[in-house]
């Protein structure tokens, strides 16, 4: 009888370089983007780099996850859900209170940091790709990133509209349909976890 002993160990070693990547990657676009929003004044620039860190946190704990347990990858999976609902949270309240203070956003830096954020979570995205049918723990980190994608895309097209108008409130708009998303995601991300621990209890009883 054969042992797959070692492609196991490869596959393992193959799951941490990529989320090692993805960790210092998004990490890294953490700090350029919360520097950016607060130069910029856009709620939309803060909420995709506050992505990005909830990213890099689920990338940690899926790193950590990698050579642990069933039970361990579920529930790292559902600490990611549960951090993706509070960074929801943490968007809107940005929002209402540039909506009652005022800002003045910049929609040529908006502009410009997206374009590097999403040139950035594609890359990610495409090296997750692989992992996207596999273990819990994956597909978590991989639907993350699927969201800032989808982010990007809509800071991009709010920078257009702020920096062709002027028209301050395109900004909270999709600081706000940022949020939504996001909070999509994390639902997602939780009914994964959910179904992933049902089929284990029902193989187990088999």
């Amino acid at each position: 009888m054969s042992c797959d002993c070692g492609h196991a160990s490869t596959s393992t070693e193959s799951e941490r370089r990529t989320l090692r990547i993805a960790l210092l990657l998004n990490a890294s676009m953490f700090i350029v983007g919360m520097a950016a929003g607060q130069w910029a004044q856009s709620s939309g620039l803060m909420a995709d780099a506050l992505d990005m860190l909830t990213d890099a946190t689920a990338y940690g704990i899926g790193l950590m996850a990698v050579t642990r347990g069933i039970r361990f990858k579920q529930y790292s999976a559902r600490w990611t859900s549960v951090t993706l609902m509070l960074l929801s949270a943490g968007i809107v309240a940005d929002i209402v209170r540039r909506l009652i203070f005022g800002s003045e956003p910049l929609g040529a830096a908006m502009v410009g940091f997206s374009v590097l954020s999403l040139c950035v979570n594609v890359t990610v995205l495409r090296i997750l790709s692989r992992y996207r049918e596999v273990e819990v723990h994956m597909r978590a980190s991989w639907i993350c990133t699927r969201a800032d994608v989808v982010a990007n895309f809509g800071v991009l097209a709010s920078g257009f509209v702020v920096l062709a108008t002027g028209w301050r409130y395109a900004d909270l708009v999709v600081g706000l349909a940022i949020a939504i998303y996001v909070a999509k995601e994390s639902v997602e991300v939780w009914r994964q976890s959910s179904s992933s621990r049902e089929r284990n209890a029902a193989l187990s009883q088999r």
